[in-house]
């Protein structure tokens, strides 16, 4: 019994630590590339945060701000972005959840 009792505190736990994740880092959208894509067309000076991922197939993932929400996409292929988008190269990005 005091091995459900240590399990269910540590669900609680990780819980809690992805709710003050989620609060810290507000909204966060999951959308397809080419929705990305025409949300970065709306802005007029976006910034870009990049990074790749994957454990057994490489992937691309991205992470936007527009009108206060985050948006973020995962792609197998690199998408190919303008040369008015600011972009940040980031080791690793984290979506809680």
């Amino acid at each position: 019994m005091a091995n459900g009792a240590s399990g269910g505190a540590a669900a609680a736990a990780a819980a809690a630590a992805i709710a003050r994740a989620i609060k810290a880092s507000g909204a966060i959208v999951s959308v397809d590339p080419s929705d990305f894509k025409i949300i970065l067309s709306k802005s007029e000076s976006p910034l870009v945060v990049t990074a790749t991922g994957g454990v057994f197939k490489k992937n691309y993932q991205y992470l936007t701000a527009y009108k206060g929400l985050i948006f973020f996409t995962k792609s197998a292929e690199p998408l190919r972005l303008d040369g008015r988008i600011e972009i940040i190269a980031s080791k690793k990005i984290w979506i809680p959840g």
